[in-house]
């Protein structure tokens, strides 16, 4: 099996060396990554420059672009073959309810979701990193089914993992996104040169965290799988709008 790895934090995160050592027994394992920390970059594509493509000491190719920039290329022409499934992550820290819309990890996976191919984004909720191997693990059970039971149509799961071993997982939950709270306000600062700058404030707290929700399987030691889909538009406005404009 071919094995498309990309990620958000890195070519050099932990995350992402794991991944690649745990799945590399069961496929062809390329890793095409950021050269940098692109936490947040969300789906944006570098299209005011062209990029770069450098192998690292290990041998993963890290590119001078966002995660979307990393896995477009890897489908588009760096590669030989076609991947038959893109792996984003093990990304540090969760990626639940609003926080798919800024990920770089979900993104990637999204773009080769786009291109046509199965793709899942891998997420430790934690900031901890303590079990990156528990994560690692139920990455290669996901990728296990998808070779035992191949899906009629190219699936997009982003994937949440409690930071805890796999033995005290208390199972795997499919799940809906749940939603944050606003985030926190910016945060001010001046420099020693007297400039004044702003960092963006912290993430809300979980506002919709019910049952059947992303943050509630994880606080109750389950792995979240939540099937995302691209299509934006808001089908219960299209009457009111059409009516509004007359």
């Amino acid at each position: 099996m071919r094995i498309l790895l990309s990620n958000d934090d890195g070519y050099f995160s932990p995350g992402l060396n794991f991944l690649a050592d745990s799945l590399a027994g069961l496929g062809e394992i390329t890793v095409v990554a950021p050269e940098r920390d692109r936490s947040g970059a969300s789906n944006s594509l570098t299209l005011d420059r062209p990029l770069t493509v450098r192998r690292s000491a290990n041998g993963f190719l890290f590119v001078n672009g966002t995660p979307t920039d990393c896995v477009h290329l890897a489908v588009t022409g760096l590669l030989e073959d076609l991947p038959e499934i893109v792996i984003s992550g093990i990304n540090l820290g969760a990626n639940m309810g609003d926080d798919t819309i800024y990920s770089g990890t979900v993104a990637a996976a999204m773009e080769g979701y786009l291109l046509g191919i199965p793709s899942i984004a891998m997420s430790l909720a934690s900031k901890e990193g303590r079990h990156f191997a528990t994560a690692a693990r139920i990455a290669c059970e996901l990728v296990e089914r998808f070779r035992r039971a191949p899906p009629v149509y190219p699936m997009l799961l982003n994937v949440n993992v409690p930071d805890i071993a796999h033995g005290e997982l208390a199972g795997i939950e499919v799940t809906r996104l749940g939603k944050r709270h606003k985030a926190e306000p910016v945060i001010k600062a001046v420099t020693p040169r007297n400039q004044t700058v702003y960092w963006i404030g912290a993430a809300g707290g979980a506002q919709d965290a019910g049952p059947g929700t992303d943050f509630h399987a994880v606080d109750a030691r389950r792995v979240s799988v939540t099937p995302l889909q691209i299509d934006l538009t808001h089908q219960q406005q299209i009457a009111l709008v059409r009516d509004w404009l007359g």
